[in-house]
């Protein structure tokens, strides 16, 4: 990872914008519909600029850059040709600490802005640290067609029942398990269909069963087979059962690739054969969830599991392919 994901709250916040160009233009939208309060610094504007200083969106300043503008500031954004004005202005915002970004300059840049896909308040962000602007904007049409442009309604949604479920559902693990039934299921859809109604039933109803569910989830454990070590050659199951583990347990033989593709917050552990099966079992009298990925045989952690009553299953992996498999070749 070349550069740290975060988002930026500039709500009633100055943003300073440098240069009066169509690219400038669409910065400063993209300011202002994330509530900044934006500056601009140019001596001339484009007619797109133009408009948005007409209608008072922004404020104007027709002069060159001084660096008392930085005064107050919480980000720039530097949209013009000018070489030399471009380094200008990046040198004293990172001399002061502000977050600057010149247009199509990384080297100058201490921060970049990415393709965005915007469902408010879900967005998502796609970058490719500079290396190929186009490749991101490819994924963020890829990402649009895939994602329902009603989905910040449901997100909005679950936003009102937020504290209710925490207050009612303590344990971390079995809220995100509720949580994952709501959107997986018929709240999800009825939300999504503009039935705030009847997704508001559905989802008190869930909340009240959960009420009776016991406090701590049951732990189980799956063992998942780690495949040749291209995490491209997991199966459908053992992806999902990644993504949705609380306690991923590998060993030395499992590559980091692999391990990777497991949900970013879940407990990651590094065992050794002779200790697994004792570590794999204290994790689920805790009541976690846990992936086991294993390289060749995992039968004798099976019986070592099964025999103390645990709760288990065997996720086959991709097998390797044998070297004179490998080497065949076909003609048509």
């Amino acid at each position: 990872m070349q550069t740290f994901p975060l988002f930026l709250s500039l709500r009633d916040r100055r943003a300073l914008v440098v240069g009066g160009t169509d690219a400038a233009a669409r910065k400063m939208e993209l300011l202002l519909s994330a509530g900044a309060r934006v500056s601009l610094v140019a001596k001339t504007v484009t007619g797109e600029v133009a408009q948005l200083i007409a209608d008072g969106r922004i404020s104007w300043a027709g002069r060159t850059f001084e660096t008392d503008e930085l005064d107050g500031t919480s980000i720039v954004i530097v949209a013009s040709d000018d070489a030399l004005l471009q380094s200008r202005v990046s040198r004293a915002a990172q001399a002061r600490g502000v977050p600057v970004n010149v247009v199509d300059t990384p080297a100058l840049s201490s921060f970049i802005v990415p393709a965005i896909v915007d469902r408010g308040p879900v967005t998502i962000a796609i970058s490719t640290g500079g290396a190929a602007p186009g490749l991101a904007c490819k994924l963020r049409a890829e990402i649009e067609r895939a994602m329902p442009a009603a989905l910040g309604r449901l997100a909005r949604f679950a936003d009102i029942f937020r504290v209710q479920v925490r207050r009612t559902i303590a344990v971390p693990r079995a809220r995100r398990l509720f949580w994952e039934r709501v959107f997986d299921g018929r709240v999800a859809e009825l939300a999504l269909a503009g039935d705030e109604i009847a997704a508001r039933r559905e989802l008190i109803r869930l909340l009240d069963s959960a009420r009776h569910e016991p406090a701590l989830p049951q732990g189980m454990v799956h063992l998942v087979g780690a495949g040749p070590g291209d995490p491209d050659l997991l199966t459908l199951k053992a992806h999902r059962l990644l993504q949705g583990a609380d306690v991923i347990v590998y060993d030395r033989l499992v590559s980091p690739e692999v391990v990777a593709v497991g949900r970013r917050d879940a407990e990651r552990v590094c065992v050794s054969r002779e200790e697994a099966s004792q570590r794999l079992m204290t994790f689920v009298q805790a009541g976690r969830s846990v992936v086991r990925l294993t390289v060749g045989s995992s039968d004798t952690e099976f019986e070592a599991l099964w025999a103390a009553g645990v709760p288990v299953e065997i996720v086959p992996g991709v097998p390797k392919s044998p070297p004179a498999a490998a080497s065949v070749k076909f003609s048509v």
